[in-house]
């Protein structure tokens, strides 16, 4: 089994940055692409940003994108997302998630493995 623990959420004002990490232990050795997924109140899941195993291949969701950015640290195991210029509307819980194929994937069902998220707050 695979587990997934993010940090670095909390509450931040609007225009300014928060870097979440997401570490992966366990049988990290089957994890492959890896992904990032936001929910806010009332809404659905939504994909964000996923990255390849060996980081070449990245994709991020056009609501974010020339804000933040996705990279990954496999000596440690961990994916990042680098949050810069932040909206009220960024507001959600952010979920880390782990595949075991390693090409990249934006649907949730294609994920297996999911950390337990974590909160991030824009105020205005």
């Amino acid at each position: 089994q695979v587990q997934l623990v993010e940090s670095g959420g909390g509450l931040v004002q609007a225009g300014g940055s928060l870097r979440l990490s997401c570490a992966a232990s366990g049988r990290a050795i089957s994890i492959g692409a890896m992904g990032w997924f936001r929910q806010a109140p009332g809404k659905e899941c939504e994909f964000v940003a996923t990255i390849s195993w060996s980081g070449v291949s990245v994709y991020v969701a056009d609501s974010v994108k020339g804000r933040f950015t996705i990279s990954r640290d496999n000596a440690m195991n961990t994916v990042y997302l680098q949050m810069n210029s932040l909206k009220p509307e960024d507001t959600a819980v952010y979920y880390c998630a782990a595949r075991t194929s390693r090409v990249t994937a934006t649907k949730n069902v294609s994920y297996d493995y999911w950390g337990q998220g974590t909160q991030v707050t824009v105020s205005s």
